[in-house]
């Protein structure tokens, strides 16, 4: 068995209710709200902020193998899922964001959806490692308690279904993120891209802490002090797979970005599929609820 490395999370303090519709993040002495916790009916989940663990994210393997995985455990050593039991909602529009993909890096890290407590790991494709054939310029990750229902057909989006995977985040900070790490940020746009013809979102997003977070606050602020990056962000998904042979992805909603409250509608309603997936209402297929 390939020998574990425990580190705790140098993320941030949170105080998280989860919320009948919403997200919520951030880890390393955060207070949040577990799914197995005591829960109190309302609606999708409602609970208070009454358990106080330290998140720790656990390496097993070595990177850039097909064994790595990083997974979560609370202060107690006990596995819990980045996508499943870290809340969505902070309150106020601020949301946890767990990065797969630190910025300036190429290997495509991702949640492993499909496996017990839904580690990251390295995605694969006929069996090798997969990268991308340059670097992602943004951290890049996933919305928890958010899941693209595969079965429902987005009509504002070309009728397109969505990709079975949680809500990606593409976060434009300045500071690098780690591997497992969870920030607290504020959605600032929206990008619908089809890939291979399933409906893939990309939700803009801006850390908290970086010096720049309180000047941006919808998707015209991006412009202003962040000049040239939604475009950026987008020719970047539209021509990443090229270089394999692969035709360009697209863009619906006009080739253009959506604003901060389209993206809020999209966390809203990811987050309701992601609700009635855990309750079982919604076929899980291989997806892991654990």
């Amino acid at each position: 068995m390939a020998a574990a490395r425990i580190m705790v999370s140098a993320s941030n303090t949170l105080t998280a209710s989860l919320l009948s519709k919403g997200p919520l993040r951030r880890p390393n002495n955060f207070s949040l709200c577990f799914r197995n916790g005591p829960v109190q009916k309302k609606r999708l989940f409602t609970c208070s902020a009454i358990y106080n663990p330290q998140i720790q994210t656990i390496e097993e393997g070595q990177p850039e193998t097909l064994d790595y995985r990083v997974f979560f455990a609370d202060n107690s050593g006990k596995k819990i899922s980045p996508w499943h039991d870290i809340p969505l909602h902070l309150g106020d529009g601020v949301f946890n964001f767990v990065v797969e993909i630190p910025k300036e890096s190429s290997a495509k890290m991702e949640v492993a959806t499909d496996e017990q407590h839904t580690p990251i790991k390295q995605d694969t494709k006929k069996g090798k490692l997969r990268y991308y054939p340059y670097n992602i310029h943004w951290n890049y990750g996933l919305l928890p308690q958010t899941w693209e229902d595969p079965t429902f057909a987005n009509t504002e989006v070309e009728g397109a279904f969505g990709d079975n995977d949680p809500v990606d985040v593409v976060e434009i900070g300045e500071s690098r993120g780690k591997i497992g790490q969870v920030l607290k940020v504020k959605p600032l746009a929206a990008l619908a891209m089809i890939d291979e013809g399933e409906l893939d979102w990309k939700i803009v997003a801006i850390s908290l802490d970086d010096p720049r977070a309180s000047l941006v606050n919808d998707v015209d602020d991006v412009e202003k002090h962040f000049p040239g990056t939604l475009t950026a962000i987008r020719d970047w998904f539209r021509d990443y797979k090229i270089p394999d042979g692969k035709p360009a992805n697209r863009f619906a909603l006009g080739n253009k970005p959506a604003n901060k409250d389209y993206a809020l509608k999209i966390i809203t309603e990811t987050n309701e599929s992601w609700a009635k997936l855990v309750k079982r209402s919604i076929a899980a297929g291989e997806l892991s609820l654990v």
